[in-house]
Parts: C-alpha cells; structure tokens; sequence
C-alpha cells in the first residue's frame, strides 16, 4: 500500500484532529493544521486495474505419425542363420554367433557386388556390435562369478573387445566403394579370430566345466535376451563395466534401431 493510498483511509476531519492534538501536545503554533492542508495532497481511492480472463487455449492437435505409410521392416538374418539358441549351452551358443559372422565376413570378401557388400556389411555391424556387448554384459560377470580368476578373464576380454569395436566403428563408416573397405574388415577379422580362438578352446570350456545343463541354458537365454535391447552400431567411447553399459546401451540403442530401419539388408536374392 502506497502512502497516498493509507492516507485516504482517513477522513480529512481525523487527520485534521490527529495533528492538532499533536500540536497542542508539542507546543506548534494554531496554523499548523492549515499547513497541513496544503501540504497533504487528498486524492479519491485509486481502482485496482481489472483483469480480463485469459483467453482458452486451443485443442492441441493429435499428433502427425513419424512415418507415413509402410513402415520398412528389419531383417536380422540371412537365410544361412541356424535355428535360434536358446534351447543350447552357452559354448554352443557363442560358436554359433561365431560361425554366422566369419559367414557374413566371408560373403563381403567375396562379392565383387558393391550393392552386396553394403548390404552384408550392415548384416555384419548389426551382429558383431550386439554380440561384443551381450558377452560382456552376460557372460563376462559369469566368469567372474565362477571362476577363481575370472576377474582376470573378463578384464582380458573386454580390453579385446574395446580394440575390436574401434575397428568396428571405422568399418561401418566405410562405403563399399573404398578402398579401406576390404583391408579394415580383414584386419578386423584377423584379431578378433585370435580373440575367438582363446574365447572357444579355454576360457568357454573351463566355464561349461563348472556350470549344470540348466545353468548353461539359462545364461544362452541371457544373452539371448540382452542383444534385444544393445545398440547395434559400435560405440568403443561407451563405459564396458556392465552397470554403466546398460545404462548408455539403453540410450543409444534407440538411435540405431531407427537408423537400421533406412539401412539395406541381405534379402536372399543374390543367390538367384
């Protein structure tokens, strides 16, 4: 409340009789009540502004779908793709992840077809990519667990990977047309073929050697169900302990779910 405001709460005549009795009380002269007359300006209650009601908002429109018509669909396997491994041991299981991408490996090396290459070759990150991670996110904590040095084991591995999936990252980069395109998925190959082999011959068995028929399967329906959900592309820049990973995998995966749905995929008819 301003000053003139509190002063209009008051009629002229109480302010008058206020300020005469203090006056008096204090010994000013008779005309001071006049001064004070001319010195207090009265001025009628100001009205409070009205406000006019805020306008409705308008219905907000349902919104447009991301994609019109026919939504294209993923293919994840080639016709050469074994029977799914859920019903398998967990050795068993990695083979088969294996085998189906020296598989795709070996059909890019040998088309002179750039369609078909591209095409393989997205096969091939899609793969890989999700199979790094699930390992390290299943079967890695499963060495851990099981094995007295399996916190060496896992260190190992995952330190393998992390060279891999840099190779990875700069061989989805590349066109068929490159001339990098062949050399960087050869020497890809060549070192993760050394990580294979130790992979398969020690550190798998010594893990079977130690898990029932139920646990085994249990831990390829794990893995199974973790490459649903991991990124398919190579991001060697993510965390690889597996807290940290899923929580990044969940992010990224997203992003390269749509992107695969604009990307080419091995439809079988090259072999016509």
């Amino acid at each position: 409340m301003t000053k003139t405001e509190l002063i209009t709460d008051y009629s002229i005549k109480q302010i008058l009789d206020i300020f005469n009795t203090t006056a008096n009380t204090i010994s000013l002269q008779p005309p001071f009540n006049l001064m004070l007359r001319r010195a207090l300006p009265i001025h009628p209650p100001i009205p409070k502004p009205m406000t006019a009601p805020a306008p409705a908002r308008p219905k907000a429109e349902s919104p447009k779908p991301l994609f019109s018509g026919n939504i294209p669909t993923l293919q994840t396997f080639t016709e050469d793709t074994a029977t799914p491994t859920f019903h398998s041991r967990i050795l068993p299981a990695i083979e088969h992840d294996h085998l189906e991408l020296e598989s795709h490996s070996n059909k890019i090396l040998s088309s002179s077809n750039p369609d078909e290459q591209t095409r393989f070759q997205n096969q091939f990150v899609w793969e890989l990519a999700r199979h790094l991670i699930g390992e390290e996110l299943v079967v890695y904590p499963a060495l851990i667990e099981s094995l007295p040095d399996g916190q060496g084991i896992a260190d190992k591995n995952r330190l393998e990977h992390q060279g891999v999936k840099q190779q990875l990252k700069a061989f989805q980069g590349l066109e068929s047309t490159d001339k990098r395109f062949v050399p960087t998925l050869k020497g890809l190959m060549r070192d993760w073929g050394i990580h294979v082999r130790h992979e398969e011959e020690v550190d798998l068995p010594r893990l079977e050697e130690l898990l029932s028929k139920e646990e085994s399967v249990e831990l390829t329906k794990s893995l199974d169900r973790v490459k649903i959900f991991v990124p398919s592309r190579s991001h060697p820049l993510a965390p690889t302990e597996p807290f940290f990973e899923t929580a990044v995998g969940l992010l990224t995966a997203p992003i390269d779910f749509l992107a695969d749905l604009f990307r080419k995929w091995p439809d079988g008819k090259e072999k016509k």
